[in-house]
């Protein structure tokens, strides 16, 4: 379903960085300190570090603010700009910039393309007729979940911006190489447009709340270890769980995948790794992130140690697998 947005609810900005390959994890750092600093300045909701991907060539930064104008206090702050120009050998080239004022936060890990467009004023009905027409075309493709359309922001953005997100890789693929988005394009030639791809996986199995808003999900590297921390108890519990069964190695991994999915997803991660690792994965703000990431580092050593010597014991002392 399309969606136009109006109101000045909360208010999100996409970066898009390019970093120098050999400066990425003084990249990382330095964003990990601009976020922090984000925090402090009043209606801040969250932040996000996205490295890229094979889908998304771009270190994405998303920064989310109650409002448009406290938005405008943090980008075109003072603190930032000091920031910026500490950083500024880190990157390759400028930025890319899409504002989003409102719109929604999907639940589920969906793939979002960000797209911008320069309308002249006089061309804004065209424009809204050819999106309806764009968006109806993209729902009739397999793995579609909704596009949201939202106007240029006085004093900080002109461009009209579009997201519209899918399930997974494969089917925004398929959509963008189409035959039919082609034509659509083509019919809109006229309206310039530059787009910006956004891969969000394992977002569900973070779903933190904060001030009854979805927080966005932690860095990539925080993500990978509490995978893991989950990972290793269940899959060993589902190994020794099936082995009396006896059944050939790829059936028994077959299934054991299968379980072990539904079970990171809906009792592991949400009531084991999230409640045991949160104060690392959304720390305070106000914490300082060396204090967080000792504290969650310990955590995370001392959970995989127990749970090693556990299955030590379970399987060479008590009990051998048949």
């Amino acid at each position: 379903m399309t969606a136009e947005k109006h109101a000045d609810a909360a208010a999100t900005v996409i970066l898009g960085r390019k970093v120098r390959p050999e400066m990425e994890r003084e990249y990382e750092k330095w964003q990990e300190g601009v976020n922090a600093a984000a925090a402090e300045y009043a209606g801040h909701l969250g932040s996000e570090i996205s490295p890229p991907t094979a889908l998304q060539p771009d270190w994405v930064i998303v920064y989310r603010f109650d409002s448009i104008a406290h938005l405008q206090a943090w980008i075109n702050g003072e603190t930032r700009q000091r920031l910026l120009d500490i950083g500024e050998k880190y990157f390759d080239g400028p930025a890319t910039q899409q504002v989003i004022r409102g719109g929604t936060q999907p639940t589920d890990p969906l793939v979002t393309v960000v797209v911008t467009h320069h309308v002249h004023p006089d061309q804004t009905d065209d424009f809204l007729d050819w999106q309806r027409r764009m968006s109806h075309e993209e729902s009739k493709f397999e793995g579609f979940r909704g596009t949201e359309i939202f106007r240029p922001i006085e004093g900080l953005q002109d461009e009209w911006t579009t997201l519209y997100r899918y399930d997974n890789a494969e089917h925004l693929d398929a959509w963008l190489t189409s035959a039919t988005r082609q034509e659509v394009l083509a019919e809109g030639k006229r309206f310039d447009f530059k787009l910006q791809t956004i891969d969000n996986s394992f977002g569900n199995w973070f779903a933190f709340e904060e001030n009854g808003k979805e927080a966005p999900p932690p860095s990539g590297t925080k993500t990978a270890i509490a995978v893991w921390v989950g990972l290793y108890p269940t899959v060993v519990l589902l190994t020794l769980a099936l082995s009396p069964l006896k059944w050939p190695l790829w059936f028994g991994l077959l299934v054991g995948n299968l379980l072990s999915s539904f079970i990171m997803s809906f009792f592991t991660m949400p009531y084991y790794v999230n409640r045991l690792l949160r104060r690392w994965l959304r720390p305070p703000p106000d914490e300082p992130p060396a204090k967080t990431n000792r504290i969650g580092l310990g955590i995370v050593v001392g959970v995989t140690v127990f749970w090693a010597v556990v299955f030590y014991a379970v399987t060479t002392r008590i009990w051998t697998l048949p």
